[in-house]
């Protein structure tokens, strides 16, 4: 067998040899001739994980407004009929869509949209509305909820049904104010906009 002879014994592969003086060392990497090889343990999976992902990873863990379940809620309706005190049963009215769609929130608001409005002390200006808010209109005689800057999701009149709509000048005309169900949920929102905004991470090396 062929092979360099090491304090007695035969390395029949030798990769690495270091010579200092008279004396000879082996590297870890060599093995003796009459000892078998153990199996290379598997090595972990590497992953880069970047700024821009850790940011991605971070914001799908982030809570959910209230405010944005409602919304959803109430968007995912759009089609079905206006019915006069209707809460779902084959259709809604106005402030029966907002109870429902807040409901699925968790939030509870009252039935009626007089009651609705009056819920809440702290009433919202027209240039101060956000996605969630309620609107109230002709003297609290009808609500919807602002879906977007300049639109809301409302219930509409008989006949109708339930649609996203332009907040046009005739709205505006006739709006008495609004209301926030989801303070906290709002300033979060803002928040996290706010991080969205922000640079990017530096780049970090992970091990998974």
């Amino acid at each position: 067998m062929e092979g360099t002879i090491l304090s007695g014994k035969i390395y029949p592969r030798v990769l690495t040899l270091l010579v200092a003086g008279t004396t000879v060392f082996a590297t870890p990497s060599l093995a003796q001739a009459d000892t078998p090889s153990p199996s290379p343990a598997p090595s972990p999976e590497a992953t880069t994980l970047t700024g821009p992902k850790l940011k991605e990873i971070l914001a799908k863990q982030a809570p959910k407004p209230a405010w944005k379940k409602a919304l959803k809620w109430a968007m995912a309706q759009r089609g079905t009929p206006y019915v006069w005190g209707g809460t779902g049963r084959g259709g809604f009215d106005c402030s029966g869509l907002m109870l429902r769609a807040y409901g699925a929130a968790g939030i509870k608001l009252p039935r009626v949209a007089a009651d609705q409005y009056g819920a809440f002390s702290k009433k919202i200006a027209w240039k101060n509305l956000k996605p969630g808010d309620l609107v109230f209109f002709h003297g609290l005689g009808h609500v919807g909820m602002i879906s977007k800057p300049g639109y809301m999701v409302h219930a509409p009149q008989s006949g109708d049904v339930v649609k996203e709509e332009k907040l046009n000048a005739w709205r505006r005309s006739s709006f008495v104010g609004g209301v926030r169900p989801d303070p906290a949920g709002v300033k979060l929102s803002v928040e996290q906009a706010r991080r969205a905004a922000e640079p990017a991470p530096t780049m970090l090396e992970a091990t998974a």
